[in-house]
C-alpha cells in the first residue's frame, strides 16, 4: 500500500489495471463526465488520448497528471505509419553512410493504394510469393487474408481490380499494409506461434526504454502447413487469441500462450546458448530502431508514457521478423498464469513512471545534475530491464552505437 492517495481514471473495466489501482490506495475520481480533469493517473483510450491533445479543447495536463498515450502515438502503431517511419529513417540512416542499425527484420511491404504499382511489379518478379494484406488501422487479426492472386484483392471493400493488374480503384477510405508472408515460421509441435514482448518508454527525448521479461508465445491451434487448400484457414496462420479462441481446439487452461521463459529455454535447449543470444540481441535491435525510427516525430511529453506490444515472428533459422507493434495491447486475461503476469506488468509500468507514487520532474532537468541522476536511476524495476537510456550519452547522442543495447542480458 503506498501512502498517497492519488486519483484515477481508466476508460477500461480490465481487472488488472482498476485492482493494481485499488493495490495500491489509489481512489476513483468521482467526476463521470469524459471530459473530466479531476484525476492524476489516467489509463486512456487512444482515441480520448487524441481528444486530450487536441489543441482546440484548451486544456493543459498539470505537473501532477500522467496518462499512458503520446499524442501521437500512432506514428509507430499504425501499421502504415510504422512501415512509412522505418522506410523514411533506413533512407536516412543510408544517405549519412551510418551503421548503427540494422533494417532487416521488416518483410517486404507495400502500402495500399499508393504503393501499389510497385506491389504489382514485385507480383511479377515472384509470382509464386505468398502476401499477406492487412488493414493498417484495425486490431484482433480483423480484415486479414494471405494473398496468392491478384484478383484475390477485391475481397479489399470497394476494390476494383482491372485485368491488366495496372490499376487499383479503392473506394474504401482504409489503408492496407501487403507483406511478404513468412513461410518458413520456427514450428514447435508443428504448430506456428510469434512472441507478444512489451517494451515501455517513458521518454522520447531523449530516448528512454526499458523491456519486461515476462512475455509469451501465441501458438496456432492447426499443425502449420504450405498447403494453398488451407491458405484461408486462420488458425493455422494467424496467432491473434481473438481469432484462435473460436477453434474447436483451443484451450482454456493454457489459452494458447507459452511463457518467453519456457520459449527461450527450447531455444537453447534445441540451438545453443550463442544462437539464443544472437536471437534476443536481433530482437532487441528491432525495438530499439523501431523506436528510433519515429524518435523524431513523436511529440514528447513529459505528462506521458508508452507501454507497447511487440508482435515478433521467428522464422527456422531464428531470425526474427518485425509483424507490428501495439499500442493498446491486451491486458483481457485467459488463464490465472495469464492474469498474474498482467497484473505485475501494470504494477511495474507504474513503479517505473510514479516511483513512490510521486511525479518526478521533468527528466530534461537531469541534464544539469547528471552524475547524480545516473548513480540514483535504477536499471531494473520488477520484471522490467532497462534496454536504452540515451541521457548515458548525453553530448553523444546522435551518433550512440547499437551496444548499448548490451545493457539487458
Amino acid at each position: 500500500m503506498q501512502n498517497k492517495k492519488l486519483k484515477w481514471k481508466s476508460d477500461f473495466e480490465k481487472s488488472v489495471i482498476i485492482e493494481n489501482f485499488v493495490n495500491r490506495g489509489w481512489i476513483k475520481s468521482q467526476e463521470k463526465e469524459e471530459e473530466s480533469t479531476d484525476w492524476n493517473v489516467y489509463w486512456a483510450t487512444v482515441w480520448n488520448v487524441r481528444n486530450i491533445f487536441n489543441p482546440k479543447n484548451g486544456f493543459r495536463l498539470n505537473d501532477q497528471q500522467i496518462i499512458n498515450h503520446f499524442p501521437n502515438h500512432y506514428e509507430l502503431t499504425r501499421k502504415d505509419f510504422m512501415v512509412k517511419n522505418l522506410k523514411r529513417f533506413k533512407r536516412e540512416q543510408d544517405k549519412e553512410v551510418l551503421e548503427t542499425f540494422n533494417f532487416d527484420f521488416l518483410p517486404t511491404t507495400y502500402i495500399f493504394p499508393g504503393e501499389y504499382s510497385l506491389f504489382v511489379e514485385e507480383f511479377h518478379r515472384n509470382p509464386n510469393q505468398t502476401w499477406i494484406v492487412k488493414p493498417a488501422a484495425r486490431s484482433q487479426g480483423k480484415g486479414i487474408f494471405l494473398l496468392r492472386k491478384i484478383q484475390q484483392l477485391k475481397k479489399i471493400s470497394g476494390t476494383t481490380v482491372t485485368s491488366n493488374m495496372t490499376q487499383l480503384n479503392l473506394a474504401s477510405k482504409e489503408n492496407y499494409v501487403v507483406s511478404r508472408y513468412i513461410d518458413n515460421p520456427l514450428l514447435i509441435g508443428g504448430k506456428k506461434f510469434d512472441l507478444r514482448m512489451y517494451v515501455l518508454v517513458t521518454n522520447y527525448k531523449p530516448l528512454k526504454v526499458w523491456i519486461y521479461n515476462k512475455g509469451f508465445g501465441r501458438f496456432c491451434n492447426e499443425q502449420y502447413t504450405t498447403d494453398v487448400a488451407e491458405i484461408e484457414n486462420m488458425f493455422v496462420h494467424l496467432t491473434n487469441v481473438a481469432i484462435q479462441q473460436y477453434s474447436d481446439k483451443y484451450s482454456q487452461k493454457h489459452g494458447g500462450k507459452y511463457s518467453i521463459d519456457a520459449l527461450k529455454l527450447y531455444v537453447e535447449s534445441a540451438y545453443g546458448t550463442d544462437a539464443l543470444q544472437r536471437m534476443m540481441d536481433d530482437i532487441h535491435n528491432i525495438m530499439l530502431t523501431s523506436l528510433k525510427s519515429v524518435q523524431a516525430v513523436i511529440q514528447n511529453d513529459k505528462h506521458c508514457f508508452e507501454m507497447y506490444g511487440y508482435d515478433i515472428l521467428l522464422d527456422s533459422n531464428l531470425k526474427p521478423w518485425l509483424i507490428e507493434i501495439n499500442a493498446s495491447p491486451s491486458l483481457t486475461t485467459t488463464t490465472p498464469v495469464d492474469k498474474n503476469l498482467k497484473m505485475n506488468l501494470i504494477n511495474d509500468v507504474y513503479n517505473i513512471v510514479l516511483p513512490n507514487d510521486d511525479f518526478p520532474d521533468n527528466e530534461q532537468k537531469c541534464n544539469y545534475l547528471f552524475i547524480q541522476c545516473i548513480e540514483q536511476q535504477p536499471t531494473k524495476v520488477g520484471g522490467f530491464t532497462l534496454l536504452y537510456d540515451e541521457s548515458l550519452d548525453p553530448n553523444n547522442r546522435k551518433t550512440q552505437k547499437r551496444q548499448s543495447v548490451k545493457i539487458w542480458k
